[in-house]
């Protein structure tokens, strides 16, 4: 099994900027309006972006019933086209465990310009085996990525639209 075997992709041309794109997962008033599908939210959040930096999310069911803190570390910082983290890790680069039911894995997103102003937005979500690429898929990675980013996409034109 190959690396490319492992791994998840979402693929798509939005019209916002890359700017807004890597703001969108480095700022928490700006990750936390979008960063999972409604009805569920974001409810705490904190993001330090720089090599070793805080990846952490905290996300709440339309139930009330909230999900164990998110946390990974920052592996790459490239302003405003390339970040790559990964929940393998904690801050400072500490190795942790994943807790049941969760998977282990790396996410390396791209925010390449278009000509038209927009952003060809590529996330690759790279898993440590077969059965964590397979639960990521089976919770609908693709329909559940694809519409928290049509939710990005919406702040920013609504924000510019104000």
């Amino acid at each position: 099994m190959t690396d490319s075997d492992l791994t998840l992709r979402l693929v798509r041309d939005v019209p916002i900027s890359p700017a807004h794109c890597f703001a969108g997962w480095t700022v928490p008033e700006q990750l936390m309006p979008w960063f999972c599908p409604r009805p569920w939210r974001v409810v705490a959040c904190t993001l330090d972006p720089r090599p070793g930096g805080a990846f952490c999310t905290t996300m709440q069911s339309p139930e009330g019933e909230t999900q164990p803190e998110g946390v990974g570390c920052y592996l790459a910082v490239e302003a405003p086209h390339r970040l790559v983290w990964t929940n393998l890790l904690g801050p400072g680069y500490t190795p942790q465990a994943i807790s049941h039911p969760g998977f282990g894995f790396v996410c390396e997103l791209r925010f390449d310009p278009l000509p038209d102003g927009g952003t060809r937005y590529q996330a690759q979500v790279h898993h440590v085996d077969a059965a964590g690429r397979d639960a990521h898929a089976a919770m609908g990675f693709e329909q559940g990525w694809a519409a928290a980013l049509e939710q990005r996409v919406a702040m920013v034109q609504q924000a510019a639209a104000a």
